[in-house]
């Protein structure tokens, strides 16, 4: 798969802190400790819709991730999926009378322009669960063969399902008992009542064919993937197991997540899938929910159609932690549109208060567990000293320009 086109990052003197991050798994902040390459795996889209901006929230906090890898001497490789085959896609297709696969291209296509348009780095593997069918038929043959998987009798749908206790370890990421875990697998794709299962949590790893729907030939008979198995086998087979850290939305930690690992898990023997699981909180619109059933997305191509410029989304998204669920309003957009104007005034003055103070801070609040908000604050005051007439260092202005673009991402030239 294709993915959008690579972004420019300046160079910033000097060296950045190490990472540190939440990590779901273990509750707490602690040091990422990633080696020379740096890794990370974040699930992508279902592309039956436009990029809404809970999709720019997550993508925006795992850009900064590997933007603050960069900046303290890693190379990164990311990977990301595209969920290409699924039941949103097919309804979607029908409702709208189009083929899934030209409204899959054409939501992709969409997506890549957002993204490039947000100025995100690009994943160095961009990869669709239609083009590694292979690679999950392989990994449910292994778990067939381990136990940790079954066929369900049904002789006209022989659904292929994963037992939930097939690790001793499942339920150490969410930390969620036993009634949240059945609560949130019926609300989030699950089918706690599908008939012949041995555990309503069994998660359908190989769906059989049924009528109008797409599949491939496997040995256990015509189907297409489940949805938590393809991130396991796209993440396995492009950086392995024990990775730096497995990304997404904290509407992701069960049980997609869950059983993402746990499918892994189950196949390599490891105690881990991921190092670190790193989540973002949810954008609300106004006080409420944003959700596709309440009709109040706010979607990236329709304010970049309505002239909003691309950095003042990410400096408004950036103006909340990345962990905290909250809502998008008109003010927060106002706000960010202001900030833009002055940061950008400040950068395109001939001198400015001196630089290397504040690109500190601004370094170290990035990799404190992403703290934009204070990283935005040491940027605010620096602008407002300079636009003030304070300091005369004519080198200020263009370092400030390069460390935010490096670093947050927004072009102030």
């Amino acid at each position: 798969m294709q993915s959008w086109s690579e972004v420019a990052v300046p160079t910033v003197p000097g060296q950045g802190p190490p990472l540190r991050l939440h990590d779901t798994a273990d509750r707490q902040v602690r040091p990422v400790a990633a080696g020379p390459v740096a890794t990370m795996y974040v699930c992508g889209i279902t592309p039956y819709d436009a990029t809404h901006l809970g999709h720019a929230a997550t993508y925006l906090t795992f850009d900064l991730v590997g933007r603050v890898w960069r900046d303290a001497g890693h190379d990164v490789h990311y990977v990301q999926n595209i969920t290409d085959v699924d039941d949103p896609l097919f309804e979607r297709a029908e409702r709208d009378g189009v083929d899934w696969r030209d409204l899959g291209a054409r939501e992709i296509a969409l997506f890549r322009e957002d993204m490039a348009a947000l100025r995100v780095l690009p994943p160095c593997d961009y990869v669709g669960a239609v083009e590694t069918i292979g690679e999950v038929v392989e990994m449910v043959e292994k778990m067939l063969a381990s136990g940790a998987a079954y066929v369900v009798d049904d002789e006209q749908y022989p659904d292929v399902y994963f037992r939930a206790d097939a690790t001793e370890q499942f339920g150490y990421e969410s930390g969620y008992d036993h009634e949240t875990m059945a609560a949130l697998f019926a609300e989030r794709g699950g089918d706690p009542d599908r008939p012949g299962k041995h555990d309503p949590l069994d998660a359908l790893v190989w769906r059989a064919a049924r009528d109008g729907e797409p599949s491939w030939p496997s040995p256990f008979g015509p189907g297409r993937p489940g949805w938590h198995v393809e991130c396991s086998a796209i993440a396995l087979n492009r950086i392995g197991s024990g990775f730096d850290v497995q990304g997404g939305g904290s509407d992701l930690v069960f049980p997609h997540h869950e059983f993402s690992a746990a499918h892994a898990e189950s196949v390599t023997g490891e105690r881990r899938f991921a190092r670190f699981y790193v989540h973002t909180g949810m954008i609300g619109l106004d006080g409420e929910k944003m959700s596709k059933s309440r009709g109040n997305l706010v979607k990236v191509s329709e304010l970049r159609e309505s002239g909003v410029d691309p950095a003042a989304i990410r400096l408004g998204l950036f103006a909340g932690h990345y962990r905290q669920d909250r809502f998008w309003t008109d003010h927060v957009l106002a706000t960010a549109l202001g900030r833009l104007d002055r940061w950008r005034r400040a950068a395109a003055r001939p001198a400015g208060v001196p630089a290397g103070d504040v690109i500190a801070r601004v370094r170290q609040h990035l990799a404190d567990d992403l703290d934009t908000p204070k990283a935005i604050d040491a940027l605010d005051g620096w602008a407002s000293r300079s636009l003030d007439g304070e300091g005369s260092d004519a080198q200020a202005p263009a370092a400030i320009a390069d460390a935010v673009d490096a670093l947050l991402g927004i072009d102030l030239r």
